[in-house]
């Protein structure tokens, strides 16, 4: 079955897996939860907890929520899951191409297109932010 996997701070890639439930599940680390938010025949394989989890934000869901986690896009066939055509596979690689650093803002959730290197950077520094250089002008205590 082909797929758009889609990981935390990495372009979409597609890949090809067999599509059986023990797969899914490894691939998005844990209980999968199928989404269906666009009107074209794809699923959006996510984590079932990946929020409570507090898995890595990986992608913005339109405008109303946050994927975290893995996650794979595939094609639908009734309740089935299938391969990916190509004119989607194409149209969903575009949209879900760069990996988006996600913040918040008065307005609600953001997010901000970057190329890898740039996530990583960020998230590096988010971890371990710059020392300060101390103030000259404020007396010691």
């Amino acid at each position: 079955m082909k797929i758009l996997f889609v990981e935390p701070g990495k372009e979409a890639q597609p890949a090809e897996i067999q599509g059986d439930l023990k797969e899914m599940q490894a691939i998005v680390g844990g209980r999968i939860e199928a989404l269906y938010p666009w009107a074209d025949p794809v699923a959006l394989i996510c984590n079932d907890e990946g929020k409570l989890l507090r898995l890595p934000l990986n992608r913005m869901l339109e405008d109303y929520d946050v994927i975290a986690g893995n996650f794979f896009i595939c094609g639908i066939e009734g309740d089935e899951f299938v391969s990916l055509s190509d004119p989607l596979m194409i149209k969903y690689q575009k949209k879900f191409r760069y990996p988006e650093l996600i913040g918040n803002s008065p307005m609600g959730l953001f997010a901000q297109k970057c190329s890898e290197q740039t996530y990583q950077r960020i998230q590096e520094e988010l971890k371990h932010p710059p020392e300060r250089p101390k103030d000259k002008s404020a007396p010691e205590r």
